[in-house]
């Protein structure tokens, strides 16, 4: 009954940060957006060949020509009843639009992080064993360079190697004609399309697991439980691929809540070397427009993303750690993220020169 009362009280909590989180979010966008200097109704790029008079009864009509806190007092009281409006620019609702975008950048965000997690982590525990030391050594070094290339400069090196190959197409989500190909070519021509994006999101990321799993490694063997199945001559590879990697998962785990701030700002870059027609696009888009609807709501879908996967992190951690359950119980999560950083702190001073 505890359990799940604590568990009840975490999710509500979290619940109450997330819509806050959105609120805010949204909120900031719209105000510093219509605060910023210019008016995208007199652009000449917006609406061209239109009168003065025309240009006055359009700034009416969108509201530019009332005070700030009268267009947020509008729209807020639309967006309670969950009315978002429509884009200025694209003529569509904010929603549909918004939802068709975020469907692209989760599909790439989620792909990043699988192809990361099945990269990172493995090379990890290789790593943080220390067995055979060159190939240690060559995962140390390779981490260390992918880190050092940031998913800008990774999509770019990736552009020009697809392009000189012709191994991978250059941009785009899918084939010209990919809706007569059959259900497996399309699905086929999908994932073709999705590898170069989603690898140069993965790679700075997969180092990033890779050192944090290699820390967290080492510091566990050091631990009781690890050093008696030795002794008793339980065989290494065993004791690591069985015994450690699960405990030593934890500080990983905790990591993928604040991964969800790389991936969307990472996916923008992404997003415009490979033309993946993503949230971060759209809200590139939207900002150059002025189009007010279009930028709140694209932040709003941004800071709900951040919100719901770092919920969904701590939720993986309080499953992988029964410390950190029992901890989440006391005090509904508050204590489970003080224990987290605390964890990483500790395996961060465990070996300082590996940071």
């Amino acid at each position: 009954m505890r359990l799940k009362s604590g568990l009840l009280r975490f999710l509500i909590v979290r619940a109450i940060t997330t819509v806050a989180l959105v609120w805010i979010a949204a909120s900031s966008m719209l105000l510093l957006v219509r605060l910023a200097p210019g008016d995208p109704v007199a652009d000449s790029r917006f609406v061209p060949g239109m009168t003065a008079e025309q240009v006055a009864r359009e700034r009416h009509r969108l509201g530019f020509d009332r005070a700030w806190w009268d267009l947020y007092g509008d729209w807020l009281g639309h967006a309670i009843r969950l009315d978002f409006g429509s884009s200025l620019r694209y003529q569509r609702p904010v929603p549909q639009l918004v939802a068709e975008r975020a469907a692209n950048t989760a599909v790439l965000a989620l792909s990043a992080l699988l192809l990361a997690t099945i990269v990172g982590l493995p090379l990890g525990v290789i790593a943080g064993s220390g067995r055979p030391r060159v190939v240690a050594a060559g995962i140390r070094v390779a981490s260390i360079v992918a880190l050092s290339a940031p998913p800008l400069l990774m999509s770019l090196i990736l552009a020009w190697f697809a392009a000189r190959t012709g191994w991978f197409p250059i941009g785009g989500v899918s084939h010209v004609d990919a809706e007569r190909f059959a259900f497996v070519d399309r699905v086929g021509d999908a994932v073709w399309h999705l590898a170069l994006p989603a690898i140069a999101l993965a790679l700075p990321l997969a180092a990033t697991f890779e050192r944090l799993q290699a820390d967290a490694v080492s510091a566990v063997r050091a631990e009781p439980f690890i050093l008696g199945a030795l002794a008793r001559g339980v065989p290494q590879s065993r004791v690591l691929w069985r015994d450690l990697w699960r405990p030593a998962l934890a500080p990983v785990i905790a990591l993928y809540g604040l991964a969800a701030g790389h991936l969307l700002s990472g996916a923008l870059a992404v997003e415009f070397v490979t033309s993946w027609p993503g949230l971060g696009r759209l809200m590139f888009d939207a900002l150059g427009a002025r189009d007010l609807p279009l930028a709140a709501g694209c932040a709003a879908a941004a800071a709900l993303f951040l919100g719901v996967w770092t919920m969904v992190s701590d939720l993986a951690l309080r499953v992988i750690d029964p410390r950190l359950r029992e901890a989440a119980d006391d005090d509904a999560g508050e204590t489970a993220s003080m224990a987290r950083a605390a964890s990483l702190a500790n395996i961060a001073a465990e070996e300082p020169q590996r940071w």
